[in-house]
């Protein structure tokens, strides 16, 4: 018996495809300096998350399908609208890992809880927003017409605004991003003090 754990471990070990040393090994590969070597890194990323992004997206496609297939009555996707993809969403939360508390838990608010409370396990907003944008563009992929697009429906923008403004309160994290400053700012804050001074004077 130990043997053949042994073994396993081994096989684990050797194979890339059997553990989780994918985000290890990306990291890697960006860390290389040179400018030679930082072009080759620099593909090698992007190629890789491309290709993570067009698997993700293929299954999260499939899984939709099946949704629909499971669906009583029965879906096809020409009939799908904005409200079945908002149960669709709504049905995925089952499976969620982000602890989102109800305003009456003494952790609301609080983005780091000390200790283990009873709210429930919810799909985290940025994950939802990541999946939408997924399905929205496979769904043309797939022939569907960017004017009868169920997942750019205005109910299921507003649900997923909905849904930050929520988790934000809850989860005491704040989802807004933060805004460039002008090209022209940015510019002048970079120049020494003195250059700053002699630019005013004149």
């Amino acid at each position: 018996m130990n043997s053949s754990i042994q073994q396993f471990m081994n096989t684990c070990n050797s194979n890339p495809n059997l553990t989780n040393n994918t985000n290890t090994s990306i990291n890697n590969i960006t860390s290389f300096g040179g400018s030679t070597a930082g072009s080759s890194s620099s593909l090698a990323s992007t190629a890789a998350t491309t290709s993570r992004y067009e698997n993700q997206k293929r299954r999260d496609w499939n899984t939709f399908g099946q949704y629909l297939k499971n669906h009583r009555p029965p879906l096809s996707l020409s009939r799908c609208s904005g409200a079945h993809v908002l149960e669709f969403l709504r049905y995925l939360d089952q499976f969620g890992k982000t602890k989102v508390h109800s305003s009456i838990c003494p952790f609301y608010g609080h983005p780091n809880p000390p200790a283990p409370c009873p709210c429930p396990l919810r799909q985290a907003w940025g994950s939802l927003d990541a999946l939408i944008g997924r399905l929205r563009a496979a769904f043309e992929e797939n022939g569907g017409r960017p004017e009868a697009n169920p997942f750019g429906a205005r109910a299921v923008g507003l649900y997923l605004r909905e849904v930050r403004d929520l988790q934000s309160k809850a989860r005491g994290i704040s989802y807004e991003k933060k805004r460039k400053r002008p090209p022209q700012q940015q510019q002048q804050s970079m120049l020494p003090p003195s250059s700053n001074a002699t630019q005013q004077g004149n």
